[in-house]
């Protein structure tokens, strides 16, 4: 019952095999004129779709929520690592896109977006040479810090190449990176604020451990607990006379508890755009199911093999979906399949309890079970409306870690 309601009422996605000859196919998508053009049934499989409606009443709904809210968007393009989904984003509102790492924010300038933070330090000398560089071609970008070390060789770097860069102190409040709360981090801020090679651009406070906090009222308590020594911090480093313009963090899972946190600038969720079986789980304001956003991303398969009539095999294995989570992937439009893994190239229904026949040659989309690493394991994705393609975005900052 709980698979049904977290899936929602989706309207059958079991989809017959395709007709148009290959030459065709292959002519069209080496076009990229698709509009009108190409169905979802000629697609090659596995392939990665994109509901465009469900995508765009996903980020309109989160733009609508920050603009209520007087809160800047800078939504992190981790999860879809495609810069026409980030300007899809800007052009809805949003500030900006929070990078993961140097190289998805290298890949997102080279793309044509600007208004980028780095959400992981950039450490290295090579590292910090190429962040002057994407500094001298996006000269909003915000690089994080959280030691004194690293924001002196930032500086140096910078002050040698005559540019200043922008620098957000990055708190620790989610288990992960960051400095302390409070006077370690008003400290560094100072510290920072007197480097004639950096602006303080403001704090970062990612709770990453809130953000999948099982249970609304369970996950708004942590997050509010973690945030206060947050705010705290900025508030100790505008009573020092210095400017702290920012206070970015937030997520999926949160942004709807951190919007009310007095102190609070900027929201930095991802997930929302495509949604998973992940977030789906966590338990939303008015119930068990988190349904705030719509699933707007799915693997679609096809069945290739049948060797009983109670089992199927579709040509989605482990290179075709995320498998960090102990939850499979969950077929759309057809009740009662179970998925189990059955290796790299294969996955395995058991159709014992399915409510519809499969053979071989009918496609089967699923709901994945987290988003950004499945996004990760393909070079591109296809829009689509309906049953129609519409247009195929490449995922230009896929495998993008460094």
């Amino acid at each position: 019952m709980l698979r049904r309601t977290l899936l929602g009422s989706a309207p059958a996605i079991l989809l017959a095999g395709a007709r148009r000859p290959w030459r065709e196919v292959e002519s069209i998508l080496a076009s990229g004129d698709f509009k009108g053009r190409l169905s979802v049934d000629d697609l090659p499989t596995p392939a990665l779709l994109v509901d465009l409606d469900a995508l765009d009443a996903n980020i309109a709904r989160m733009a609508a929520h920050c603009k209520a809210k007087k809160l800047a968007l800078r939504p992190h393009g981790k999860t879809h690592k495609c810069p026409q989904i980030a300007k899809r984003l800007i052009a809805a509102g949003a500030v900006g896109a929070c990078a993961a790492k140097l190289s998805e924010a290298e890949a997102f300038a080279k793309g044509g977006v600007g208004g980028l933070l780095i959400t992981t330090a950039v450490i290295g000398e090579h590292k910090i040479e190429r962040a002057v560089r994407l500094a001298r071609l996006k000269p909003d970008t915000i690089f994080c810090a959280d030691n004194a070390q690293n924001a002196a060789d930032l500086n140096a770097a910078a002050t040698s190449a005559g540019v200043k860069l922008n620098v957000a102190i990055d708190l620790y409040v989610g288990n992960r990176t960051g400095i302390k709360t409070g006077e370690p981090a008003a400290a560094l801020a100072q510290t920072a604020a007197k480097l004639g090679g950096l602006r303080l651009a403001g704090l970062q406070a990612y709770a990453g451990h809130a953000s999948h906090r099982n249970g609304f009222e369970a996950r708004r308590a942590l997050s509010r607990e973690v945030m206060q020594g947050a705010v705290e911090t900025r508030r100790m480093i505008e009573a020092s006379g210095i400017p702290c313009p920012m206070l970015t963090g937030g997520s999926t899972g949160t942004y709807n508890i951190d919007c009310d946190i007095d102190g609070i600038t900027e929201l930095q969720p991802g997930s929302f755009v495509f949604m998973d079986i992940d977030y789906a789980r966590i338990g939303g304001a008015d119930g068990p199911v988190f349904r705030d956003f719509k699933h707007s991303l799915t693997v679609l398969t096809t069945v290739v093999s049948k060797p009983t009539d109670s089992e199927a095999v579709v040509d989605g294995g482990l290179k075709a979906f995320s498998t960090d989570k102990p939850f499979p992937p969950e077929a759309r439009g057809i009740d009662g399949v179970a998925f189990s893994w059955g290796g790299d190239e294969h996955g395995k229904l058991n159709l014992a309890k399915a409510s519809k026949a499969l053979n071989v040659g009918d496609r089967v989309e699923f709901v994945i079970p987290h988003c950004d690493p499945t996004v990760n394991l393909y070079d591109r994705m296809y829009g689509v409306r309906g049953r129609q393609v519409e247009l195929s975005w490449a995922v230009a900052a896929r495998g993008m870690s460094q």
